[in-house]
């Protein structure tokens, strides 16, 4: 969930960037972990569960998931779809350290680039006091790259981020700040760039999220002038990272 959802974070457009998303993320991360099994993970803003099921066959079994999120119907369909899972409804910025005791893993995607950073360090004291993992994956990072090029693209994209750092969320440099937090309280990080490469064979999530990039960005920024600006995509690549907090 972390560009502008033109869905509203709608199970369609959730199901419909899953693809990419597994394309995308750092599958070599997921070897650096050496969980304690049975292996608890915790998703944070789990959405459709698309993340879970990305990992469930890259940790060791017996797995436990608790999958949270703030929208009740999302985490009805993410339990229905995760094996040996159970939902919680809450805000994922507010958890504790005695939260997450007996997690083996704290996860999410899409997600950090939507924090404030009084809520990133709420999750990494979390992490800290409970001295368990964090892989957060598919953080926007404020770089995109458009075929056909356009020279507006630079003014969106510009447009675009100022609009993730609404209401005080880092947007582009939540990856940044959380391996800075994350270092200050003694954990080891790897990061990881994870673009979306999308191409011919994308052509309804590149129209999808082209359509809510530029929503965002005039939203943001009424004075762009994007008169015969949207045009049909040879490809885009929209720039990620991934990180994994070690304790």
């Amino acid at each position: 969930m972390t560009e502008v959802d033109p869905s509203g974070y709608a199970p369609e457009w959730l199901r419909l960037r899953e693809g990419a998303d597994s394309v995308a993320r750092a599958a070599s991360l997921v070897d650096s972990l050496a969980p304690a099994t049975p292996v608890v993970v915790r998703d944070l803003g789990c959405g459709t569960g698309s993340m879970s099921r990305w990992l469930t066959g890259r940790l060791p079994r017996p797995q436990r998931w608790i999958l949270h999120d703030q929208d009740p119907g999302l985490v009805r369909l993410a339990v229905a779809g995760v094996e040996n899972a159970t939902g919680e409804v809450r805000d994922v910025t507010r958890l504790t350290a005695a939260d997450l005791s007996g997690t083996s893993l704290v996860t999410a995607s899409a997600l950090l680039d939507l924090f404030t950073a009084e809520e990133i360090r709420r999750l990494v004291d979390a992490c800290a006091g409970a001295r368990v993992p964090a892989l957060l994956t598919l953080s926007v990072v404020g770089r995109v790259a458009l075929t056909p090029a356009d020279p507006r693209d630079e003014a969106v994209g510009a447009a675009f981020n100022a609009h993730q750092r609404r209401e005080g969320r880092l947007g582009p440099e939540a990856v940044a700040f959380a391996a800075a937090e994350f270092a200050a309280r003694g954990f080891t990080m790897r990061r990881v760039a994870t673009p979306w490469r999308l191409g011919a064979g994308d052509a309804a999530l590149m129209e999808t999220w082209f359509s809510g990039w530029v929503s965002a960005a005039v939203e943001e920024n009424p004075a762009l002038d994007l008169s015969g600006y949207r045009r049909e995509l040879e490809s885009v690549v929209v720039a990620h990272e991934d990180l994994l907090a070690l304790p």
